[in-house]
């Protein structure tokens, strides 16, 4: 994520912040921008100048705290573009749902910025019915209406979400009962949206089908079959040497999206590294292969050598620095020469190469 400035008084300030804390400013993110302008308190609709002279005013779930992002009121729309992907959201009378559904925005918002920065289409299914993005966060109350079992997951456009993954207890309990390593909401949002952008850059276009086969196998062998089979006997004992996580295993769909929600999270720490001026210079003996330097903006690094060499080293300091909290490692996962093919060809994919 990228590092920011309150505008008015040059206090740091993080993606989330509503306000500053130092100078009592309200703060705003212009997606188109990327970046968050300071704004008067006192005042509900803004002129700014750098922000070339045009009036915004909040998007409209600021008022539940759930977003901080500014609306052009030329626009005449009462959501910025991440709220604006919301189809259902749960009741929000209820305590309960409306935390839960801060964390989910908090992560989902994240989402979004990132899909921005790679330059990828992020269009509301309520615009464009047949390619579009949208979500659906479901409540308890919600599950018990439905006619039908429901889970989180992706389905043409539609990303489902049961807002209970938003309790850390539960989904601290569902990661046990998975055996999972990982399992956030950011990892969530990443893992689904993979599965949206399967269908939209590579389902229609024969030469990068045939490319995506060459590398994760081919997707048209039964998926319900695949996943069953997944559940009854479990992944292969030797799966690390040519997937990202057991589930990845299950079928080619899945290891594209476990692979894309992995460049993603890869992508997020670098962007992160290179707005702190991270480098390393370890003091062992053969220190080459753990040095690097996050000179560089992962979104515009064609260089996938370049990308990976700073990457890996990153993640092992990363890991290293939690251990000093006595945290678990935040990226407890091998990353084999074959899961590098399928990452570069994401890369190359994003970069346009």
């Amino acid at each position: 994520m990228k590092l920011f400035q309150c505008t008015n008084c040059k206090n740091t300030v993080v993606f989330e912040n509503h306000t500053c804390i130092n100078c009592g400013y309200f703060l705003g993110y212009s997606s188109y921008f990327n970046t968050i302008v300071s704004l008067d308190a006192n005042v509900s609709q803004w002129q700014l100048t750098n922000l070339e002279n045009k009036t915004y005013v909040y998007c409209e779930n600021h008022k539940h705290d759930v977003c901080n992002w500014l609306v052009e009121t030329s626009q005449k729309a009462e959501f910025c573009l991440a709220c604006s992907l919301n189809r259902t959201i749960p009741q929000l009378l209820d305590k309960e749902n409306s935390e839960k559904w801060k964390h989910i925005e908090l992560a989902k918002h994240r989402l979004v910025y990132q899909l921005l920065q790679f330059r990828l289409p992020v269009i509301s299914k309520m615009e464009d019915e047949q390619n579009g993005l949208c979500f659906d966060f479901l409540s308890k109350d919600d599950l018990a209406k439905a006619s039908k079992d429901i889970k989180t997951g992706h389905a043409n456009g539609v990303i489902t979400l049961l807002i209970s993954e938003a309790d850390p207890v539960v989904r601290e309990q569902v990661k046990k009962q998975m055996a999972e390593r990982y399992r956030t909401l950011l990892g969530h949002f990443r893992h689904e949206v993979g599965h949206y952008y399967w269908d939209q850059l590579i389902r229609d276009n024969e030469q990068i089908l045939k490319n995506f086969r060459s590398v994760f196998g081919d997707e048209s062998v039964s998926y319900v079959d695949a996943l069953q089979r997944h559940y009854d006997n479990g992944p292969k004992s030797n799966w690390q040497q040519s997937f990202i996580s057991k589930y990845a295993t299950s079928h080619p769909w899945e290891d594209w999206a476990e692979t894309w929600s992995h460049y993603l999270h890869l992508t997020d720490v670098l962007e992160t590294a290179y707005n702190f001026g991270i480098q390393t210079d370890p003091k062992i003996t053969s220190p080459e292969s753990l040095k690097m330097n996050a000179s560089f903006n992962p979104y515009k690094e064609t260089s996938f050598n370049k990308f990976m060499d700073t990457g890996i080293p990153l993640l092992y300091a990363l890991n290293s620095m939690n251990r000093s909290m006595g945290e678990d490692d935040p990226y407890p996962f091998i990353i084999s020469e074959p899961v590098k093919k399928k990452l570069e060809f994401i890369h190359n994919l994003l970069k346009g190469i």
